[in-house]
């Protein structure tokens, strides 16, 4: 039995793939390789099939992109403008996925001609793709500055200046680096590690790592890692 008088509408998911290469946050996109819009940069983006959830359409389209599975997505509201797509009436419910680019790259498909752009440089996108970054964007850094979310982006051992370099490449602003440190050593989410990283500095600095229970704990406590919020949003 179906419903009788209605047009029917597709209901895509777009991906939208933020990383971090331990010195700039970058944008994963791909050449669109049909038409409309062929040859041109795009989200990587697939409709949702008969049999499965919102959710699991866009780990599958991540999946098909990048061989990840089990990564940070977050959906963010829905773009539907009659419009919006010149083929045909369809709906898109967008996701940001968060990746270690030193960890994954080797696992993405060449099959869709996949490149990272610095996020401060990405080029002008089909349809509303432009639109959705900037939403995906705002929502990640208005997150960021609550919750330890930016985790999922560093490796399993990471210094503290990756850390605080991480922060500034997203918010495109400067951190007094003392201030910070002190914050994120408040949260006890970090054990420091015996080994140091002396390819950057003679005296070395020391590694850290996440204590993942402890984040999984506090995942939605409010950290509070970025003052004057209203000042580094937008």
């Amino acid at each position: 039995m179906k419903y009788s008088g209605q047009t029917r509408v597709h209901v895509a998911v777009d991906c939208i793939i933020f990383g971090f290469d331990g010195e700039n946050f970058k944008l994963l996109l791909i050449k669109r390789g049909f038409e409309p819009e062929m040859h041109r940069w795009s989200l990587m983006e697939g409709f949702i099939q008969p049999d499965e959830s919102l959710g699991a359409g866009a780990q599958r389209v991540l999946k098909q992109l990048t061989g990840l599975e089990g990564v940070y997505l977050e959906q963010i509201p829905a773009f539907g403008e009659p419009n919006r797509d010149p083929m045909e009436r369809t709906i898109s419910v967008p996701y940001f996925a968060l990746v270690d680019i030193q960890k994954y790259e080797a696992q993405l498909s060449f099959d869709y001609q996949a490149e990272w752009f610095l996020l401060s440089e990405t080029p002008n996108l089909i349809f509303d793709h432009n639109a959705m970054v900037k939403m995906a964007k705002t929502r990640l850094r208005y997150k960021a500055a609550f919750h330890p979310i930016l985790f999922e982006l560093l490796p399993d051992k990471f210094t503290l200046q990756q850390l605080h370099t991480l922060y500034e490449k997203l918010y495109e602003n400067t951190f007094d680096k003392g201030n910070f440190t002190r914050k994120v050593l408040s949260t006890g989410l970090l054990v420091r590690l015996k080994e140091k990283d002396k390819e950057h500095s003679r005296k070395g600095a020391f590694y850290f790592k996440l204590d993942r229970e402890k984040y999984h704990n506090n995942f939605e406590a409010f950290l509070n890692f970025i003052p004057s919020l209203d000042k580094v949003i937008g």
